[in-house]
């Protein structure tokens, strides 16, 4: 039996190695000072950590590593707190390296399109600063008006633009950070190719588990000449499932492409007054951008498309305003729900395109099963799914059934032939989803790669990749709980 963990005497060693390395301000070690630091955006698990150091250089980061290296101390870094699996929950024996301090752009190019910024850039401040010599960084996740370029390289982030302008990973050349024994890493280039392995399409999605990453620079594109949206409405979700399919096979790639069922869209309009259809059980918004000549072609053919797919109505925003005003729809879905809900928990997979549908109909039945409500809104053209299963965490039996709820969304996926996670990553959420997907096998190599980086096994420890005990826990549960059948959980 493990003896008790002398949390004081952890705290005031701890203290006592980082106090020289930073400033006054920037240890925080107070419980009040700790508690903001305790979750991000999963707001159902918290945990503070021992310690919350607050860098601002490049030279206290490597230190503090070393130090915590040193004492075999866990580190957690951290952004902005917006992700939504627990990612950068604290661990109670560790340090939070909270890196928002690092919001500095430090170069931006716009004959290569290029920019250098640190981790604590905000996602939307790139393209802020680049704006003036009509560029952009394309990645537009909901909460980039908060979140840090830090933080989605840990997720590889999308966003409503992924279809055609790649994920957080397709738009990054070269990553600057520390491994966790406090020495200076880079992966990729700013040229077209780098030399050996590509570890950078490793690292970035890893969830700060393989190194803590301070610099990153990112590619910037053209602004469009001009972007359309069309808000399509479908009396059935099936419709509107099989219309996506559809714009995918017929050869067009929208600048993006978003489905919204009926709960959200009217959780949505209550909030931003965008302009939605209420009587449709689920929209679709299909963007396209270009040249005028360009997008008036794409438009045709969409709208051909959504309405020989059986759309009950097509609208084609008029000008800038109300393309933006779509759009502001779809990206206060999360803020939208928190008005009508105590809590939600977001939930994050992908599946084929072919099964939205399919999706979207089991979740109404689980709705009906855990008495909970579930509002759904999907980075449709890449099968992504985000279902808010709304809830009120101060009942323990509503939290106990919205997980059992959200386990059963992720299994259904993989059933369906898709993944866990889409963008949102596996932090502590979805551990045991990962036990469903992944063998043994496959887990155990996923653990060698991170002993390869962090042989001590301090970079966010805990998180994305699950024990093989975990997995035989969950399994024997899983088993006596009768739900889908997995070969990987019949051994157990």
């Amino acid at each position: 039996m493990n003896a008790p963990v002398d949390l004081a005497a952890r705290r005031a060693a701890l203290i006592a190695a980082l106090a020289p390395l930073l400033p006054a301000h920037a240890l925080l070690h107070q419980a009040e000072q700790t508690t903001p630091y305790e979750c991000d955006g999963l707001t159902a698990y918290r945990q503070r950590p021992l310690a919350v150091a607050l860098p601002e250089t490049e030279a206290q980061v490597a230190a503090v590593l070393k130090a915590c290296h040193r004492l075999g101390v866990p580190v957690v870094a951290r952004g902005a707190g917006t992700g939504l699996s627990g990612g950068a929950m604290p661990h109670e024996l560790g340090v939070t390296l909270a890196l928002a301090k690092f919001n500095r752009i430090v170069s931006l190019d716009p004959l290569s399109r290029t920019a250098r910024v640190q981790c604590g850039v905000r996602n939307l401040a790139i393209s802020e600063a680049a704006a003036t010599h009509g560029l952009y960084y394309a990645p537009d996740p909901s909460s980039q008006i908060a979140c840090t370029i830090g933080g989605n390289i840990a997720e590889n982030s999308g966003g409503v633009h992924c279809l055609k302008y790649g994920l957080t990973l397709h738009n990054v050349l070269r990553l600057r950070g520390f491994t966790a024994e406090g020495e200076p890493i880079e992966f990729g280039s700013e040229a077209l190719d780098a030399a050996g392995l590509d570890l950078l399409a490793l690292v970035v999605g890893s969830e700060g588990m393989l190194a803590v990453i301070t610099e990153v620079t990112v590619k910037l594109v053209p602004k469009p000449m001009l972007a359309r949206c069309i808000m399509a409405s479908f009396d059935d979700v099936r419709k509107a499932g099989d219309a996506v399919a559809a714009i995918i096979a017929a050869g067009i790639i929208p600048a993006g492409l978003e489905m919204m069922d009926k709960p959200m869209t009217a959780a949505v309009e209550d909030f931003v007054h965008a302009g939605y259809d209420l009587d449709a059980e689920a929209i679709l918004l299909c963007e396209s951008d270009g040249t005028p000549e360009e997008v008036a072609e794409e438009v045709a053919k969409m709208e051909a498309v959504l309405q020989a797919s059986g759309a009950t109505r097509c609208q084609v925003s008029a000008d800038e305003a109300q393309r933006l005003k779509f759009w502001s729809g779809r990206k206060n879905a999360f803020p939208a729900s928190g008005r009508i809900s105590p809590d939600y928990m977001c939930m994050d997979s992908t599946i084929p395109r072919k099964h939205l549908a399919t999706i979207l109909l089991d979740i109404q039945q689980m709705e009906k099963k855990y008495g909970l409500r579930c509002a759904n809104v999907f980075h449709a053209g890449d099968g992504n799914l985000h279902p808010l299963i709304l809830f009120d965490a101060n009942d323990p039996d509503q939290l106990h059934r919205c997980e059992q709820f959200g386990a059963e969304i992720l299994e259904r996926s993989v059933a369906l032939g898709g993944t866990v996670t889409g963008e949102h990553g596996v932090g502590v959420e979805k551990l045991n989803s990962m036990c469903v997907q992944f063998s043994t096998e496959e887990r155990e190599q996923m653990l060698a790669l991170k002993r390869a980086f962090d042989p001590a096994g301090t970079l966010n420890p805990g998180k994305q990749i699950p024990s093989l005990s975990r997995c035989a826990e969950y399994g024997r549960m899983h088993v006596k709980r009768g739900l889908l059948a997995f070969p990987e959980l019949e051994r157990f």
